[in-house]
């Protein structure tokens, strides 16, 4: 059984990562920088090559982004409790294991949190 392949997807979509070569990230040797929030503060550890951005994000307890954001996710989860505000007032949280996935453009986003969250995101 064939399980990675070059062959589109069942519904005919195919995603294209491009320009980045077969990398290793030990994350614990990433740079750490630091984000204020609206209240809070976030930190990323970033890896971009090509086409892909690859972060660990790390929210402190009561973080509120200082903005909407319209880039498309994929946010998974590693430790405590996510909170996604979404312009159209509808909100969302996540634990761990669990993630949201957001096209480019589709709608704007945020995030909060009550205590500590640890998230991964490619984008």
């Amino acid at each position: 059984m064939k399980v990675c392949s070059s062959q589109r997807r069942e519904n005919g979509v195919e995603m294209k990562i491009e320009n980045v070569n077969y990398t290793i990230t030990d994350w614990s040797k990433v740079e750490r920088k630091e984000y204020k929030g609206e209240s809070g503060i976030a930190y990323w550890r970033t890896f971009e090559q090509g086409n892909l951005r690859v972060r660990i994000v790390e929210y402190s307890e009561n973080y509120l982004a200082d903005h909407w954001c319209s880039r498309g996710h994929v946010v998974y989860v590693l430790e405590g409790e996510l909170i996604t505000e979404l312009k159209d007032s509808r909100v969302t949280v996540l634990t761990p294991g669990m993630s949201y996935q957001v096209a480019d453009d589709d709608i704007p986003h945020r995030s909060r949190t009550n205590g500590y969250v640890k998230l991964l995101i490619v984008d």
